[in-house]
C-alpha cells in the first residue's frame, strides 16, 4: 500500500509540473531564459514548446526505466528539482519579464514543490 501511495504522489507531482509547463507557455517563460529571451516570440514560442517533447520522452523513459534503481533515482531527482524550481521562481519573481505573478501560477508552483517534498519523505523516511 505504501508503494502505491508513493507512486500516486509521484504521478501528482508529474501532473502538477506538466500543468506548470502549460502555464509557462501562457506566461511566456522563454522571455526569462538567456538563450530564448533574445528570440522573437514567433520563434521562441514554438522552440520552447517543442523542446518539451524530447524532454518528456526522456523523463518518462527514466521514470519508468526497467532498472528500478534508475527509475527510483530519477523520480527522486525530479522531486528534488521541483523544490529547487520553486526557489528559482522565488528568486526570479522581480525579473522584468516574469509573468507568474498571480495566485493560480503560484499555487501550481508551490503545490509542485510540496508534492516533491512529500514524495521524498515517502521514499526516504518509510
Amino acid at each position: 500500500m505504501s508503494e502505491f501511495i508513493t507512486l500516486v504522489v509521484f504521478y501528482l507531482l508529474f501532473a502538477l509540473f506538466t500543468t506548470h509547463e502549460l502555464d509557462a507557455i501562457q506566461r511566456h517563460e522563454w522571455r526569462i531564459f538567456p538563450i530564448t529571451r533574445r528570440l522573437a516570440d514567433e520563434w521562441a514560442y514554438p522552440l520552447f514548446t517543442a523542446v518539451h517533447i524530447p524532454l518528456y520522452v526522456c523523463l518518462l523513459w527514466l521514470f519508468f526505466h526497467t532498472n528500478s534503481a534508475v527509475a527510483l533515482n530519477s523520480r527522486a531527482a525530479f522531486a528534488a528539482f521541483a523544490i529547487i524550481h520553486a526557489g528559482l521562481h522565488w528568486l526570479l519573481r522581480h525579473h522584468p519579464k516574469y509573468e507568474f505573478n498571480n495566485r493560480f501560477s503560484w499555487t501550481i508552483i508551490l503545490s509542485t514543490a510540496v508534492a516533491g517534498l512529500f514524495y521524498l519523505l515517502l521514499v526516504f523516511v518509510t
